[in-house]
Order: structure tokens, then C-alpha cells, then sequence
């Protein structure tokens, strides 16, 4: 049907479009890569402005359910000495909690609803895009399962996005902080009251978060610095295999008496490496009918535990402009959303290279200008 909005990509922004969009009277099918969608990655925090947005869709209870809502964020030494504390979510006086769940069982929630909703054909997959050409009066999508005709395509495909690189064919590389993520989920109790979460400033640059996201996991992030900020040399190794050796070394003088990090690291199935990217802001996001959501418009540095949070808010203002507007609601909600995320994209690079003092002052001034400077995002 060609009064179908077209969504690329099965992602958490993908799927909230999806549910947003029909809740607002608007028809959405996705268009998703994978063949089989499986509860696959490791932690991710949504922070109280994503929790609203879900919850205006129904979904709190089943997200409370699945997640943890951590009370506070707390900054240590590796001696164990607490530098700073923060409070979150409702400690902290918002009105929704922030909540930490595995991303993948947070996709399986998302992907049930539009299942639930849309119907079971509103999800194809193995329909990877490879390309879109459009007229006035829709847009036919190309894609290796054969080409697909709609009012709208809106790419959420992610940092990696054929949509983005269609619509802007120019030099777009990624830009690397020199920072190494090493991730994983390991299964134990989770530490000091079961709802805090933890940052411990290691020698060296190395910083280690972590937190429980429920079910019986405790996620991590060992960060390590391995070169010079700047353009990514070479191709993204998204979820390259990495092993406990390739991390522990790095934790050496760690000496928590609440946290074992031979255990944190040792109880893990699988762990991941990914590089700390981001991209420089784009000039302008889409043209006539085609949009970009997500990773996919404004992908940012995971320091502000806000990438996936902004593509669930970019989701309710695309429905909201999209439903009242038509078509030409793509400009307007491309022109609010730029201006937004490009300011948690800059706070982010900030926080990131400011965070690492060890000085208890500094954390407390750079976390109250993270909140500052990125208000405007949350209130969309």
C-alpha cells in the first residue's frame, strides 16, 4: 500500500516508530535485515524522558517488569574511594524512573507490540534496503527481497545506514574518540543495593561501568584508550569477539571490596569490542518523502546513556508531525530533532573527554552541565 509509512530497520527506534505511528491512525511496515530477530546485544539505559514515551504506549509495566531502576549513579576510584554521587530517576525527582535493561529483551517487548498491533506482516524480514527512488507522490524502496512502494520511507538502519548514505553520498566518516568498549553481561548478584550504578576511574584512562539490568545479569563496559581521536582508521568492527584475557590486564589495581573484577569479567558468556564513535551533525537530514530516526540520523558517543533514549523521542515527534502534517511534517520534525540531538551529540564529546578527572569537584561540574546542556532533548 502506498500510504504505508516504510521504516528501515527493526531496531529500538524502528519498532517505537512503528507502534507510535499506529497509535496515531498511521499505517507503518518494517523493512528489517535480519531474517530471524533475536534477543541479541548486552545492556542499554533508557532514561526517563524514553520511559515516558514507552509508557504513553502502554508498555511501562512490561518494561518496569523487565528492567532494574537504578536510584543513583555513584563514581569511585579503583582504590575505592566514592569520588561523586548522582541520583536518578525518581530519586532524583523526575517523573518517570530511568531503567537499565538488556537490549535485546527490551527489542523482543518492542517487537511483540508491533506484532501485537500492526499485525503479524508489519515486520519483514530479510528485506534488507539497498536503495529508494521517489516521486511526488510516493517512494519505492529496493530491497533484497524485491522492491516495496509507500507514502514515506524513514531510515532507522542504524550507524551503518544505506539511507543515510544514499541521501548524502558526501564524506561522512566516523569519528573515533580512541577509545575501545569492551562489553559484556555477566551473570551474578548484582552489587551494593542491587540499584546503583557504578563508574569506577581506573589508572591509566581506563574507566569500568557497570550495572545490573536484571534477570540475573550485571552489565559492563571496560573503556580503553587505544589511539588517537579522530576520522576511524579503516572498517567498524561491530561486535567483534573478544575474550576475558583481552580485558582483566586492565584492571589490575582495581580493589573494590563490593565488586570482584576476575568475577565480573570471568562470569560472562560472551563479550564484545566495539569503538567509541560518533558523527559530525548533518546539515540537513532527508529530502521530499525520506527521513532519517536513530543511529541512523545522529549517531553519539554512549557516555550520556542517551542514544537509544533520543531515537525513541525522535520516534514520538516524527508520529506527532507526521499525523498532523503529512509529508511536509518531515521537515518539521527533521528541523526540532537536528537542533536537539545535535546538542547531546556535542554534550556527549564534551562529557566524554571532561569525565576523566578523577576529581570529585570536576565529575559534580561536568554531570551538572551534561544535564544542563542536553535539557532541551528531553523535553520534546
Amino acid at each position: 500500500m502506498e500510504s504505508e509509512v516504510l521504516i528501515a530497520g527493526a531496531g529500538i527506534g524502528g519498532l517505537t516508530a512503528a507502534l507510535t505511528l499506529h497509535a496515531r491512525g498511521v499505517d507503518a511496515r518494517i523493512l528489517e535485515s535480519a531474517r530471524v530477530l533475536r534477543a541479541m546485544g548486552v545492556g542499554i539505559n533508557l532514561l526517563p524522558h524514553a520511559v515516558r514515551e514507552l509508557s504513553t504506549l502502554g508498555l511501562g509495566d512490561a518494561l518496569t517488569e523487565a528492567a532494574v531502576a537504578p536510584s543513583s549513579i555513584c563514581f569511585y576510584s579503583a582504590g575505592g574511594d566514592l569520588l561523586f554521587r548522582e541520583p536518578r530517576g525518581l530519586a532524583a525527582g523526575d517523573a518517570y524512573p530511568q531503567l537499565s535493561v538488556h537490549r535485546g529483551r527490551l527489542q523482543m517487548l518492542l517487537l511483540d507490540a508491533v506484532r501485537d498491533r500492526l499485525g503479524a506482516g508489519a515486520v519483514q524480514t530479510g528485506a534488507a534496503v539497498s536503495g529508494f527512488t521517489q516521486t511526488v507522490d510516493h517512494v519505492r524502496v529496493d530491497t533484497v527481497a524485491g522492491p516495496v512502494s509507500g507514502a514515506v520511507l524513514v531510515g532507522a538502519d542504524g550507524i551503518g545506514s544505506v539511507v543515510r548514505a544514499a541521501l548524502h553520498p558526501e564524506a561522512d566518516p566516523l569519528m573515533s574518540s580512541g577509545i575501545t568498549m569492551y562489553r559484556g553481561a555477566s551473570r551474578m548478584p548484582p552489587f551494593l543495593d542491587g540499584h546503583t550504578m557504578a563508574i569506577i576511574k581506573c589508572a591509566n584512562g581506563v574507566d569500568v561501568i557497570t550495572y545490573p539490568i536484571g534477570d540475573g545479569l550485571v552489565n559492563w563496559v571496560v573503556q580503553v584508550p587505544t589511539s588517537a581521536p579522530g576520522p576511524l582508521a579503516g572498517r567498524a568492527e561491530w561486535n567483534a569477539p573478544a575474550t576475558a584475557g583481552d580485558v582483566v590486564g586492565h584492571l589490575s589495581d582495581w580493589s573494590l571490596d563490593w565488586l570482584d573484577p576476575t568475577e565480573l569479567i570471568g562470569h560472562t558468556d560472551q563479550i564484545f569490542s566495539y569503538p567509541m564513535v560518533d558523527k559530525d551533525a548533518l546539515p540537513h537530514w532527508g529530502r521530499g518523502r525520506v527521513t532519517l530516526l536513530g543511529d541512523a540520523a545522529h549517531p553519539m558517543y554512549p557516555v550520556g546513556a542517551n542514544g537509544g533514549s533520543q531515537a525513541i523521542v525522535d520516534a514520538r515527534v516524527l508520529a506527532d508531525e507526521l499525523s498532523a502534517h503529512g509529508v511536509a511534517g518531515l521537515r518539521t520534525y527533521e528541523q526540532q530533532r537536528r537542533a536537539e540531538t545535535s546538542d547531546v551529540v556535542r554534550a556527549n564529546r564534551e562529557m566524554h573527554g571532561a569525565g576523566a578527572s578523577h576529581e570529585p569537584e570536576d565529575l559534580a561540574r561536568v554531570t551538572t552541565k551534561y544535564r544542563n546542556d542536553t535539557a532541551g532533548s528531553t523535553r520534546s
